[in-house]
């Protein structure tokens, strides 16, 4: 989860992140080179886009038996990444520990190897991403979701956790 240590304690952000002094380090390049996705403005997400993600990424978690709603998702993705599928926190404990959350989830490097589905479930879904990736949108989306529904089974998974991938 974003947050910032601006104030007394601490604000979840919500998409504003420079309106209250979250710094990100984003990864380099162009997206487009990155992953099957097509590029966005200013590298978040438009809504359509996002919207597009999840559905893709429901395929996939549907064929697997992945929980998550459409709704649910979305609305951990704005939190979290405001629709930036490259976005980084920087400055948290997992990034001074040299394993910063990235993607749409924002979800570590290990998580993410250990909760990756194979390229082969995203080939057999008929979807294009790169299961290897960690800001590939559907991946991060995919992975922090089978994530979430292993590690918080009783809570419902990623429609009933607020932070932690």
């Amino acid at each position: 989860m974003i947050k910032s240590r601006a104030g007394g304690g601490f604000l979840l952000a919500i998409g504003a992140f420079a309106a209250i002094g979250v710094s990100f380090t984003v990864f380099g390049g162009d997206f487009a080179t990155a992953g099957p996705v097509a590029p966005v403005a200013d590298k978040a997400a438009t809504d359509t886009q996002l919207d597009t993600w999840i559905i893709e990424a429901r395929k996939v978690m549907a064929q697997e038996g992945i929980w998550g709603s459409h709704a649910g998702i979305k609305r951990n993705i704005i939190r979290e990444s405001g629709g930036n599928p490259l976005i980084c926190n920087d400055w948290d404990i997992n990034a001074r520990n040299g394993v910063p959350s990235c993607g749409l989830l924002q979800v570590i490097p290990p998580t993410f190897d250990r909760w990756k589905l194979p390229q082969s479930a995203y080939d057999r879904a008929g979807v294009r991403a790169d299961a290897d990736n960690l800001t590939d949108p559907i991946a991060n989306i995919v992975t922090a979701c089978n994530y979430a529904m292993n590690r918080y089974p009783g809570k419902g998974g990623i429609d009933g956790i607020n932070e932690a991938y």
